[in-house]
C-alpha cells in the first residue's frame, strides 16, 4: 500500500483505550491522593471519573495534586499554605506506577507491567490492510507510552506524540502533529480521534475551530471500569457525548477499518 491510497487517519489516546489503567494510573493517582492527606482521603473510581469530566485534569499529576489541594480546603487550609511539593508527588506516582526505579524501564516492577492490554497488533495490521493511517497522541509519558506500544503490543516505531511533545489535551496540537506525520502531502483525509475522556472530545472540537474544512470523528471509548454496570455506562457515555463524542463506543476493537472507511 502506497501512502497515497490512505482513506483516512485514526488517532488513539492510550490509557483506557489501548491498555486498560484502572489498576494501574487511576491506582497510583488514589495511592498518591491518600499519602499526601496523611491518609485521610483516596478518591474513588466515581470520584476520579468527575474529576475527568472537568476537562482539565488529563494529567493524573496535576489530577492528583488538584484532589489533594481540594481536601485541604475541606479542611479549612488554603493552598498557599500547604506548599505542597509537585516534584515529591510526581516522585511518589511514578514509583508507584513504574516501581522503585522510575527511569529504568529495564528494571520496572510496578503497576505498570500488570495493566490489561485492551488491543492487540492484529488491529492495527488490519486498520493498514484497510487503508487507514494510525498514531498515537497521549498524555503519557513518552517512555510509559512506548513501553505500552512497542515491549507490550509489538508496534514498531509507531508515530506517538506523547507528554512534553505538545501542549497538554484539549489542545489540539498534538493532534494536528500526528496527522502532520501521517498524510502525504497535497491531501486532506477524515481524523478519526479515539478516547475516553472529556479532554480527548474537547479536542477534537478545538481541532475543528482551527482547521473547519477538514472532516474530524470524535469517538469516545468507554474505559474497562465503566462498563462495570449499566449506570456507570450510562453516566460515562453521557460525559462523553456531552464533551463532543460524535459517537461512543464500548471498546476501541470496535472501530475496525470497514467502519472508518464507511465514515469516510
Amino acid at each position: 500500500m502506497t501512502s497515497n491510497s490512505l482513506q483516512a487517519i485514526a488517532v488513539f489516546d492510550i490509557d483506557g483505550v489501548i491498555r486498560d489503567v484502572g489498576q494501574s494510573y487511576r491506582r497510583a493517582l488514589a495511592d498518591t491522593v491518600e499519602a499526601f492527606t496523611d491518609g485521610q482521603f483516596r478518591p474513588t473510581m466515581a470520584d476520579i471519573d468527575a474529576i475527568k469530566a472537568e476537562g482539565s485534569w488529563n494529567n493524573d499529576w496535576l489530577a492528583s495534586q488538584e484532589f489533594v489541594y481540594r481536601f485541604w480546603e475541606s479542611q479549612g487550609r488554603s493552598r498557599a499554605e500547604l506548599a505542597l511539593n509537585y516534584d515529591e508527588l510526581v516522585l511518589f506516582f511514578q514509583k508507584r506506577y513504574r516501581g522503585p526505579n522510575p527511569e529504568d524501564p529495564s528494571s520496572w516492577t510496578g503497576y505498570i507491567c500488570d495493566e490489561p492490554l485492551l488491543v492487540d497488533r492484529a488491529y492495527f495490521e488490519q486498520l493498514t490492510a484497510s487503508q487507514m493511517g494510525w498514531g498515537f497522541f497521549s498524555g503519557a509519558t513518552p517512555a510509559s507510552a512506548n513501553f505500552v506500544l512497542t515491549q507490550r503490543v509489538g508496534l514498531i516505531d509507531p508515530v506517538l506524540v506523547a507528554m512534553n511533545d505538545a501542549p497538554e489535551k484539549p489542545d489540539p496540537t498534538g493532534l494536528q502533529m500526528v496527522v502532520d506525520h501521517l498524510e502525504p502531502a497535497g491531501l486532506q483525509l477524515p481524523v478519526i480521534y479515539a478516547g475516553d475522556t472529556a479532554a480527548d472530545m474537547q479536542t477534537v472540537l478545538n481541532a475543528r475551530k482551527i482547521a473547519p474544512d477538514r472532516r474530524w470523528i470524535a469517538v469516545g471509548i468507554l474505559p474497562p471500569h465503566a462498563l462495570v454496570d449499566s449506570a456507570t455506562r450510562d453516566r460515562y457515555t453521557a460525559t462523553l457525548r456531552a464533551n463532543g463524542a460524535d459517537v461512543v463506543l464500548s471498546s476501541v476493537t470496535e472501530l475496525a477499518g470497514d467502519r472508518i472507511r464507511d465514515w469516510h
